[in-house]
């Protein structure tokens, strides 16, 4: 394959809106679309095309760790046209490509369509603060839009920590410095311990993958700096108990406590197709701490959070069911897409039956 062949197929991705690029070898290229497999009329791809992919578009200092590795991360960009996120991995001992686009310019949280809770994340000064979701559920966007949002509202230094580096920020008010684990930083942990010398407001962590991860990150945040991380759950609540399986039995308690005391919100996400057939729009569960919830947390009483946020009563606690329900009644998803989506579809047909 020509590196103009590739780039083709990278700027044709943008053209259609595709979210994802995926190239394997035996396979055409194929595009995501609104969540869906959209299939190319291209030639299928062999492993040497697969390796041309890898030469064209790793960075030097890593081609050999890529070639030779089994699964890699890493930027690419065409100037002008878009910011890509490489993954590189194996089947059946054959390299396959997954390129996720990542636009240049960061959506507002207007463009979004995110709740207008969500800009309570940018009015933290401290604390630690998780987006969740699935892979490809929206987490990096929502979390650049609040960086952004941050960046043309105050001043403060923001430190981001990515595998790769997603979206680029332009200094404004804020100024960034922003570190790819692998070649500005051997690791997450490693960055967090040397970016609280740098003189930071506001640390992104781009995955928390291990007890180390976190114990660097509630540290940072008892020292006062605000610390926001992704992690892969299913939703708000779930996410505490994801945090503490990271650690022994033993120790739980422990960080169960210092864990409540930083913890300003959790957010979990994921995209669904709107009702119109044309694009997706995110559905949201939001968890805001506050006395009763740091209380919960101390106790180990999770189901007792997701009780006082069925109920409602709580303008801090918002589930997804309550969302898909507000999603569903204002005609922007389907009936059947809000139940396959649901927690709790039982729960979620009685409410749009009037009787909850």
């Amino acid at each position: 394959m020509k590196q103009e062949e590739l780039q083709s197929i990278l700027k044709n991705a943008v053209e259609v809106g595709a979210s994802d690029v995926h190239l394997s070898v035996g396979e055409v290229p194929a595009y995501r679309i609104d969540g869906e497999i959209i299939k190319t009329p291209l030639a299928q791809l062999t492993e040497e095309d697969l390796i041309d992919i890898i030469n064209f578009t790793a960075p030097a200092q890593l081609k050999n760790t890529v070639l030779e590795g089994y699964d890699s991360d890493y930027p690419y960009e065409i100037k002008e046209v878009s910011r890509y996120r490489v993954n590189i991995a194996k089947s059946f001992g054959f390299h396959t490509a997954t390129i996720r686009l990542i636009s240049y310019k960061i959506p507002t949280f207007e463009e979004l369509k995110l709740p207008a809770a969500v800009e309570r994340l940018s009015k933290y000064d401290n604390g630690i603060i998780l987006i969740t979701g699935v892979a490809g559920s929206g987490k990096s966007t929502t979390i650049a839009s609040v960086l952004e949002h941050i960046n043309s509202t105050k001043q403060k230094h923001i430190v981001t920590i990515e595998d790769p580096i997603e979206y680029v920020y332009g200094n404004k008010k804020s100024i960034f410095t922003q570190r790819q684990v692998g070649i500005d930083t051997k690791d997450y942990h490693s960055a967090l311990k040397y970016t609280l010398r740098q003189d930071p407001d506001i640390i992104l962590i781009g995955e928390i993958r291990d007890a180390e991860t976190i114990q660097s990150a509630l540290y940072a945040a008892e020292t006062g700096h605000l610390v926001l991380a992704t992690l892969h759950t299913f939703n708000a609540i779930q996410t505490i108990n994801r945090v503490l399986s990271f650690f022994e039995p033993t120790e739980r308690d422990a960080i169960r406590c210092q864990f409540a005391e930083v913890f300003r919100a959790s957010f979990s996400q994921k995209l669904l197709p709107k009702a119109s057939g044309q694009g997706r729009i995110v559905a949201m569960e939001l968890l805001f701490s506050n006395p009763t919830i740091k209380d919960f947390i101390i106790k180990n009483e999770f189901d007792e959070i997701y009780k006082l946020a069925s109920k409602g009563s709580y303008k801090d606690l918002v589930t997804f069911n309550s969302y898909l329900y507000k999603l569903y009644k204002d005609e922007l998803i389907t009936q059947e897409v809000a139940l396959e989506n649901s927690d709790a579809p039982g729960e979620l047909m009685r409410m749009m039956k009037g009787v909850y």
